[in-house]
């Protein structure tokens, strides 16, 4: 029994920077934002101390990205854990205010700079989901979810969000990123207020591509203007028009799709049908209508070309984990503008940091990129930051261990009701959506292109040239389709399309047709009935009054 009770001694060894600068590190993830890369952007920026301070510049680099790894923690927690591990060393007692003087003096230059830096392709070309032929997938898409403090400052800046319903009770950020697809990285951002439109901050980040990229674009940027400005930088482009979209036809393709113009920019449009048989034995069907600038169905088969375009959607898992994994879904902790920069640069440097870690990891281990679990990423950079270990180690740490070891399956389709929790929100509603109201496994996807057979003569422009590349094939899967029960004979359109052609001629206001459909929640059926009419569904003959288009 004495053996039971027996003890041992366990000593550990840190490598820290020396005096007052041992505070500054981050943990493993130190190995990236290294002390010289650090003082580099501080001399850059001119941020450097004009004095040694008990709290030197470069500590308050990493404290501020130790800021936004523990989002949980007041100024002083966070100080407590950069330091936990250093109970030996002579450390200055700081302050509350000290700390808060520390980010006064950096303002958001140096985070800013920092993560432009950082900001690059993770993963080489041959990693599996990376490329498309020989183009690296990249997406546009924006985040207007991160709130901010309701202060005179913040909503002097953003102003704040008028729903439907209801003002929104945070100013809130609308966060734009350019995302490689393949390993969720961020290869650029600007954010502002949410009255500036998407494409408006997209168009700041159009310098970052080049003939390397294919861009992945939803319907929210179906704008002649933007298109086109994505083509003049080199990049290739898939995007996703509206219905209600006319391109002037110019000639058909041996496939069924066809060349159009969008304004001046020639460009190969795709229809097709998609239907998904869902593992509860239901099915879901809807249209894809898809412009790119692939121009030759033989090197870049439509079907092919619409199962790559569901990795538009990893996007949405990298901004799940940024505003929910890592933030924890909080309000950010600045009240101004000065801070609330610093604070989503800082935010955004550590998301990419780990990124970085995790993308190494997955390479090693011969992974896609996709089956890298942020939360276990995440604990670990943690804990390795109380524990102050990995500093300077070249070798694999406890991050990449924890991501090797905790590799997810292999993702299985599935598909789901767009909708979300508060009650303020455009998507509260399922708005008759024939999606189900819960993640329902996809047991077989079947995509039907349809065939343009109007008699339309050929053009006599010379054909458009097509790039060409030597790298392999890459068919991503298809994980969604668009949520469409317009072709659903028991569907609540078809339903309002029998009531309004009961008396043909005649205006139907939305919530007779709602009253007649036993529907109780008008305001939905209004918003669902505006999308029909924007659709070209229905036609709209005034206010709140439609009538069917023939």
């Amino acid at each position: 029994m004495s053996g039971q009770c027996a003890t041992i001694t366990v000593t550990r060894t840190s490598t820290v920077a020396e005096g007052v600068y041992a505070p500054g590190h981050l943990g493993e993830l130190t190995q990236i934002v290294d002390f010289e890369l650090a003082d580099a952007v501080l001399e850059e920026t001119g941020r450097t101390q004009q004095r040694l301070r008990d709290l030197p510049s470069r500590v308050g680099v990493y404290y501020l990205l130790a800021l936004a790894l523990f989002p949980d923690h007041g100024y002083q927690g966070v100080w407590r854990q950069l330091t936990a591990a250093l109970g030996g060393l002579p450390l200055p007692q700081v302050s509350t205010t000290a700390l808060r003087h520390l980010r006064r003096r950096l303002t958001p230059a140096p985070l800013k700079l920092l993560f432009e830096t950082l900001a690059v392709p993770l993963a080489p070309p041959t990693t599996p989901g990376v490329s498309y032929r020989c183009w690296r997938t990249v997406a546009f898409d924006g985040c207007s979810s991160i709130k901010t403090p309701d202060s005179d400052r913040a909503r002097g800046w953003l102003g704040k969000i008028r729903y439907r319903l209801a003002w929104a009770g945070y100013p809130t950020v609308m966060l734009m990123t350019l995302v490689e697809t393949g390993t969720r990285g961020l290869l650029g951002a600007c954010f502002g207020p949410t009255s500036t439109g998407e494409t408006a901050y997209a168009g700041r980040l159009l310098p970052l591509l080049d003939e390397r990229h294919l861009v992945l674009i939803g319907r929210g940027f179906d704008s002649n203007a933007f298109l086109a400005d994505v083509a003049e930088t080199g990049a290739q482009f898939l995007a996703r028009l509206k219905s209600t979209r006319r391109p002037k036809l110019l000639r058909i393709l041996e496939d069924g799709s066809y060349l159009a113009l969008l304004g001046d920019l020639t460009v190969r449009i795709i229809e097709a049908d998609l239907t998904l048989h869902l593992a509860d034995g239901t099915h879901v069907s809807g249209r894809y209508r898809l412009a790119t600038t692939l121009l030759d169905p033989l090197l870049d088969p439509a079907e092919r070309l619409i199962r790559l375009y569901a990795e538009r959607w990893e996007i949405e898992s990298a901004y799940f984990a940024l505003r929910y994994t890592l933030m924890n879904g909080r309000v950010l902790r600045s009240r101004d503008r000065f801070g609330i920069e610093q604070e989503l640069w800082a935010t955004l440097t550590v998301y990419q940091l780990l990124r970085m870690a995790m993308t190494d990891a997955a390479h090693t281990a011969g992974a896609d990129p996709d089956r890298a679990c942020f939360t276990h990423a995440l604990q670990a950079a943690r804990t390795q930051v109380t524990l102050a270990e990995g500093l300077t180690t070249a070798t694999p740490g406890a991050i990449d261990a924890a991501v090797r070891t905790n590799l997810l399956p292999v993702r299985r389709p599935r598909i789901s009701a767009r909708k979300v929790k508060s009650p303020i929100s455009r998507y509260h509603s399922f708005r008759g959506q024939a999606r189900p109201t819960s993640a329902t496994a996809v047991d077989r996807i079947d995509i039907t292109t349809h065939e343009r057979t109007t008699n339309c003569g050929e053009s006599t422009s010379p054909p458009a040239t097509e790039p060409t590349c030597d790298n392999a094939p890459h068919d991503a899967p298809a994980t969604g389709a668009a949520n469409d029960d317009t072709t659903d004979p028991s569907g609540r359109y078809q339903l309002a399309l029998a009531i309004m052609n009961s008396r043909p001629g005649t205006p139907w206001h939305a919530r007779d047709v709602a009253r007649l459909l036993g529907i109780t929640n008008m305001n939905s059926f209004c918003v669902q009935m505006s999308q029909w009419s924007h659709r070209g569904l229905i036609k709209k003959v005034g206010r709140a009054a439609y009538a069917p288009t023939g």
